[in-house]
């Protein structure tokens, strides 16, 4: 039997009151809700939906969000950590500096999203996806871009040591200035990338990727060599 749906529109929502309509077990929709500082940490809240809530420094700590869909909400410092969020999907939000440790992500999509400092650290990320969104300094160790299409992605300053980006193809975006120690490009396709900013030391990691003449160019240059 389908499960009712419940909207809360225009509404500072607090923990209590979520508690309460859970009990009725319908899906909740929040729809330009103010929830910041809020603790919805180990809430049920899966299937739910949020449009346009501000979700500044929330506690979504251990939450079961599996399955939900948020669209252009400001979740500044959010706090995401150990939650599920298998198969969901974020729109148009500005998630800045949220932390995501040990967060089920697995068949999850980012799309046009602003992760600037975001920490994604020790996550579940089976089939997640990023697609045009800011990841400018982002904390990103260790997670596989392999075989990857990375449509858009602005990497400037991010921390992607130990991450696998063999065979992945990029799209435009950016590796400016990011961290790459023990970072894997065998087979990439990075023409379309900016590879500002790399470092004598780095550019071995490089080996085996595809660059355009144009990159090869300035990568020489940044050695201090004179192309003529």
């Amino acid at each position: 039997m389908p499960r009712s749906t419940i909207t809360l529109a225009n509404e500072t929502v607090t923990r209590e009151r979520i508690e309460q309509l859970l009990q009725e077990e319908a899906m909740l929709v929040f729809d330009t809700c103010d929830l910041q500082g809020a603790d919805l940490s180990r809430l049920n809240l899966q299937d739910c939906a949020f449009r346009h809530c501000a979700l500044a420094e929330a506690s979504f700590y251990a939450a079961n969000l599996a399955r939900t869909r948020w669209q252009r909400c400001r979740g500044g410092h959010a706090d995401f950590e150990s939650a599920d969020l298998v198969d969901v999907v974020f729109e148009g939000c500005d998630l800045n500096n949220a932390s995501w440790r040990r967060t089920k992500l697995a068949s999850s999509t980012f799309r046009g999203c602003k992760l600037t400092g975001a920490r994604f650290e020790e996550v579940g990320q089976l089939g997640l996806a990023f697609e045009d969104c800011l990841l400018v300094g982002a904390d990103l160790r260790r997670m596989s871009f392999r075989k990857a299409k990375l449509v858009g992605l602005d990497f400037s300053e991010a921390d992607l040591s130990g991450c696998d980006f063999r065979d992945a193809v990029f799209e435009g975006g950016s590796l400016r200035d990011a961290h790459i120690k023990d970072t894997r490009f065998e087979q990439a396709d990075l023409r379309d990338a900016d590879l500002g900013g790399l470092k004598l030391g780095s550019a071995k990691l490089f080996a085996g990727a595809v660059i355009s003449t144009r990159q090869a160019a300035e990568m020489v240059r940044a050695l201090g060599l004179n192309v003529i």
